[in-house]
């Protein structure tokens, strides 16, 4: 009889796109794949490490299958991911439940680690960061109608409050040929809308050609057949090149939505994080992005009290916020990463002052999304139909200004028809309830 694994995948986008290739092995060595790790023999956790709440996250699955495997529900359990790779003595020795340890480089060597855990030995394997595959045949865990799209793995940024360079190495980027493969192969398989994932998606090509290719990529993704939306993510202001403003406005399939990290405002926070640009240089590019590219949704992520931000930094940060009015906005705390150059900066920040300037951020950012939902009440949009909601009784979806379990979604009803889940819907937007939007869609005959 095959065992049977499953895995419970945490953290980033990038981090699923590594689980959903460990199940595609996984499955070809002859295991039993389930979607749901509690009813498995060997359970995966593929581990997030980035702050300390993904941490507190990741260690209270692991306890929570450690329960199931005290009850004899399932055999083994394997921690995989980032937390994994960065604390590879810590977790068997604080966590004895657990049967094997890999580090991201183990990845392709999954089956060999699982079938030792299952047979009770066990295991720490660690090789280099460099051996985790940039490619490979994966099991999706999205619906079938949007996928991910890994174009490049690691980070060469040093900012001074993050782990993720020495946990997943040096940015190392796909080849062209490579990702337009996969992206063909997803599109064939269904997928309608692709998102553009890396640590830093703008800095594509840089290390394999010596010049920024993701324009390039991008219009060379535009042309495949069946593919309707490409969304980016991660992309840092540095490298937001005129040449790719202008493949995002010229080109229709590139949906009109950017992820832009900025973290803060303040130039002299930015360069104690080891990052460039002030709040001047922000709003010019800004200004530029929306001029550019019009319709134009921003989605930006800001830490809050990060060493030695003083009351005029976080006000001068709230100023900016309420001046730029980005569309989609995600504000943290400062975590003090162990390792990292901010962690042992003076005037660390009190967590209870951390999180009350977070909360006033996210207040005004409330104000500002329900602004801009009210703008657009009586439009219609272009809505990526994803179910039906049994409790509100109707159907939901997202448009363009929503990526998938970072924005909202829009509920619609459908006056009878019934929508197919990966297909798209015209909405007439009729309400902004809390920053989410509701409307009604439009029927064939009612658009002739």
């Amino acid at each position: 009889m095959a065992y049977s694994v499953g895995l419970v995948s945490l953290g980033c986008a990038k981090n699923q796109v590594d689980g959903e290739m460990m199940m595609a092995t996984l499955q070809k060595a002859g295991y039993e794949v389930r979607d749901d790790a509690a009813l498995a023999d060997a359970a995966i956790v593929n581990t997030c490490g980035f702050i300390d709440a993904a941490k507190k996250e990741s260690i209270e699955e692991i306890l929570e299958l450690a329960r199931l495997k005290a009850e004899g529900k399932i055999k083994a359990i394997v921690v995989t991911g980032c937390m994994a790779e960065r604390y590879r003595e810590e977790i068997l020795k604080e966590l004895p439940e657990v049967d094997a340890v890999a580090g991201i480089g183990a990845d392709s060597d999954i089956a060999a680690v699982i079938e030792k855990a299952l047979s009770g030995v066990k295991v720490e394997s660690f090789p280099e960061k460099t051996l985790l595959p940039l490619s490979g045949e994966r099991r999706l865990s999205t619906p079938g109608h949007f996928a991910y799209l890994k174009v490049a793995e690691g980070c060469d940024n040093r900012c001074a409050y993050c782990a993720i360079p020495f946990i997943r190495g040096a940015y190392r980027s796909r080849t062209m040929e490579d990702i337009l493969g996969e992206a063909e192969n997803l599109v064939r398989n269904g997928a309608k809308e692709l998102i553009l994932i890396a640590q830093d998606t703008t800095r594509y090509g840089w290390d394999l050609y010596g010049e920024l290719r993701l324009p390039q990529l991008l219009r060379e993704l535009c042309k495949i057949d069946g593919l309707s939306w490409i969304r980016v993510l991660y992309c840092y202001p540095d490298y937001i090149t005129d040449e790719l403003l202008t493949t995002f406005a010229e080109e229709d399939k590139i949906v009109k939505y950017m992820d832009l990290p900025l973290q803060h405002c303040s130039e002299r926070l930015l360069k104690a994080m080891r990052r460039t640009g002030s709040r001047s240089e922000l709003t010019g590019l800004i200004r530029k992005m929306r001029e550019r590219i019009p319709g134009l949704v921003l989605r930006t992520t800001l830490i809050t009290g990060f060493p030695g931000e003083t009351e005029e930094d976080f006000t001068e940060l709230a100023e900016f916020v309420r001046e730029i009015r980005f569309e989609r906005l995600g504000c943290f705390t400062y975590s003090q990463e162990e390792g990292t150059a901010a962690a042992v900066m003076p005037d660390q920040i009190d967590e209870d002052v951390k999180s009350h300037r977070m909360e006033l951020i996210m207040e005004d950012q409330m104000n500002i999304m329900q602004e801009w939902g009210e703008k657009q009440i009586g439009k219609t949009c272009r809505v990526l139909v994803e179910g039906f909601d049994r409790y509100a009784e109707c159907w939901f979806g997202r448009s363009y200004a929503d990526s998938p379990d970072i924005d909202g979604k829009i509920f619609f009803t459908a006056k009878g028809a019934k929508p197919k889940t990966g297909s798209f819907a015209d909405v007439k937007i009729t309400e902004c309830i809390d920053g989410d939007l509701t409307g009604e869609m439009i029927l064939k005959e009612e658009r002739s």
